[in-house]
């Protein structure tokens, strides 16, 4: 079972101060810590885990700069036999169509049997490459999964829907599967395996080695464009009663009555 995982080098913003860049089409980001995409995690530790019980390899594969070697070799550590990272300046300002163009050029060599990419991109919300890149490589393809079962050339998948619900599908291989977090545990990274990712090669691949053309990728390539981005005006700020529960639940109905709930 030879499965490719698509990653994103992603920086962590849960509890920093964002501020918008000068352009107002991205955030400062000189000060922010980067790892791999949350769901990225969950995805390529389904992967392993496959390949623990199943045998084959393990790929990952991300679109960046220099920087995101950190996050690959991560995955080296992990347990992923080779790692390839797709890189040019064009690549700049890629939605999630345009990314899923550059992942679906760079596998055209892959023999593949398996996608797993995270169901969600941590930085901009995407959920649209893992279809879009099934579509571009033509195969099925499954989102939302919360459990993956592989007999022979058919995955039967749990995939998440609205209200807690769940349904269960078969897919025919090759497929991508878009991995919700919660489908397993992330395995901790040991010492002795980052020291070995860092002896190992990662392949880097540019627009010229895939054959994009400039058009095709970064912003002209691209189906969305963010026009400004802005940190939204704090119009309200919550109110703290004290008091004995009496008390409060006393202000609490008063507040309702003049706001014309009761």
């Amino acid at each position: 079972m030879n499965i490719v995982v698509c990653v994103k080098h992603v920086p962590e913003t849960a509890e920093a101060e964002i501020k918008i860049d000068p352009s107002e089409k991205s955030i400062e980001k000189t000060s922010l810590v980067y790892d791999i995409n949350e769901w990225d995690d969950y995805a390529l530790e389904e992967a392993i885990q496959i390949k623990e019980r199943l045998g084959g390899t393990v790929t990952a594969i991300t679109v960046g700069p220099k920087e995101a070697d950190s996050t690959l070799r991560k995955c080296l550590a992990r347990g992923a036999d080779a790692a390839v990272r797709i890189t040019d300046p064009k690549f700049e300002n890629s939605d999630c169509f345009a990314t899923a163009k550059i992942l679906n050029r760079a596998m055209k060599d892959l023999a593949f049997h398996l996608v797993l990419t995270g169901a969600l991109a941590d930085d901009d919300g995407c959920t649209a490459t893992g279809p879009i890149l099934a579509e571009l490589l033509g195969v099925n393809h499954a989102t939302m999964v919360r459990k993956i079962e592989l007999n022979g050339d058919v995955a039967k998948v749990n995939r998440e829907l609205e209200g807690g619900l769940e349904e269960v599908v078969e897919v025919n291989l090759p497929a991508v599967l878009s991995v919700q977090t919660g489908i397993n545990e992330p395995r901790y990274v040991s010492i002795m395996g980052i020291r070995k990712a860092m002896q190992r090669e990662i392949k880097v691949l540019g627009s010229a080695e895939i054959g994009l053309d400039d058009d095709e990728v970064g912003q002209e390539g691209s189906w969305v464009r963010i026009e400004k981005m802005y940190l939204p005006p704090v119009e309200k700020q919550a109110e703290f009663l004290k008091g004995t529960p009496e008390e409060i639940a006393a202000k609490i109905g008063e507040m309702l009555k003049t706001r014309g709930l009761l």
